[in-house]
């Protein structure tokens, strides 16, 4: 086989492979929408097995190996990290919404900022209610503290629960230590 030889799935695909199983494993996961490995733990399904271990690692061992050299965060993949210190360590945020004054470190967040606030696209739905999210994130949490009632985030100091962190944090701060927001 010619390695200099590319192949490519379609032509509104910009994607191209040196070989032709890369192709084709291309066309089945992405086009096809073939997810034929699964996860035991939850109902997730994934077209290539290292993206099934990926998410079992990050979701279910809760492993996050990548530290941040200035504070204490860690990440599932390098590319948290590395998102990390240039949005918040870094301040670069180059790509620049041309309807607003909103600026993203990465081009794919001021897609998903076009997209749910200009655009108004909510495309996760709850099964359970009438609520749309723009992010699959927020969904999957509206789930968990809405119609699960689940309240992980727990406060060190006294008995309350919080079903998400930043509530936690709000409430550290204006019930504990006297501020307000």
């Amino acid at each position: 086989m010619d390695l200099s030889e590319e192949y490519s799935p379609l032509p509104t695909c910009s994607a191209s492979f040196g070989q032709k199983v890369d192709l084709e494993k291309h066309i089945s996961t992405v086009h096809d929408g073939i997810k034929a490995h699964k996860c035991t733990t939850c109902s997730a399904t994934f077209g290539d097995k290292s993206n099934l271990k990926i998410h079992v690692s990050t979701v279910h061992d809760k492993i996050k190996p990548h530290k941040c050299p200035t504070c204490s965060a860690t990440f599932h993949q390098k590319t948290g990290l590395k998102y990390h210190m240039a949005s918040v360590h870094e301040g670069k945020k180059p790509h620049k919404c041309s309807k607003c004054e909103a600026s993203f470190a990465f081009q794919s967040d001021l897609k998903r900022h076009m997209e749910s606030v200009h655009e108004g696209k909510k495309s996760h739905k709850c099964p359970n209610c009438a609520a749309r999210f723009t992010e699959k994130s927020n969904l999957r949490q509206h789930m968990e503290s809405v119609h699960e009632g689940k309240k992980p985030h727990k406060c060190p100091i006294c008995e309350s629960s919080f079903s998400q962190k930043s509530h936690l944090r709000q409430h550290v701060e204006s019930v504990h230590e006297g501020k307000k927001s």
